[in-house]
């Protein structure tokens, strides 16, 4: 193997385990009910979507949440936290390997993509455990000095139904 070869081999290990890292930490930041940080983890116009599979597929742009801006996510964060009543609820995310679709160079005009699968669960005190919502995050990323930010998260959900409503993000 060239050395060229392996510095590009290296170099994708690297991002390969920095995606799956930050996918790690935005897990634990909603587990562990942080969602004033949760903004911080996109870029100021990063945009954040959970859709149907179906509506994903077809193309469609109809969403749950769409949200185009940190500013919205946090607005959303405070509804979510401060004004809408609902029983309390623990969620805890699963998220699989990311599988890195292009190499960007980590710029707004060219963002590394990645895909990577997503489990939530769902539990309300003193009830079992629930699948709340399964599906795949497919990912934009730019590289930022504090490190990966998402320019774009879209959350593509496989069932046809949601339990309840969604409050929090997933």
């Amino acid at each position: 193997m060239s050395t060229t070869t392996l510095d590009a081999a290296l170099q994708a290990a690297l991002l390969h385990h920095g995606i799956d890292r930050f996918n790690a930490d935005y897990a634990a930041t909603l587990d562990e009910r942080r969602f004033a940080d949760w903004p911080e983890l996109f870029v100021a116009e990063g945009r954040y979507r959970v859709q149907a599979r179906e509506n994903a597929e077809r193309g469609l742009p109809l969403s749950l949440l769409n949200f185009e801006s940190q500013a919205m996510m946090r607005d959303r964060i405070v509804g979510a936290t401060q004004t809408i009543f609902h029983a309390p609820y623990y969620t805890r995310h699963v998220v699989g390997s990311a599988r890195i679709t292009h190499m960007g160079a980590g710029l707004e005009s060219d963002p590394i993509r990645a895909e990577a699968n997503y489990a939530v669960f769902r539990t309300k005190p003193g009830s079992v455990s629930e699948v709340y919502q399964v599906g795949r995050y497919i990912d934009a990323f730019v590289s930022t000095e504090s490190g990966l930010k998402l320019l774009e998260r879209r959350c593509v959900y496989d069932s046809e139904m949601v339990l309840n409503s969604l409050i929090y993000p997933v």
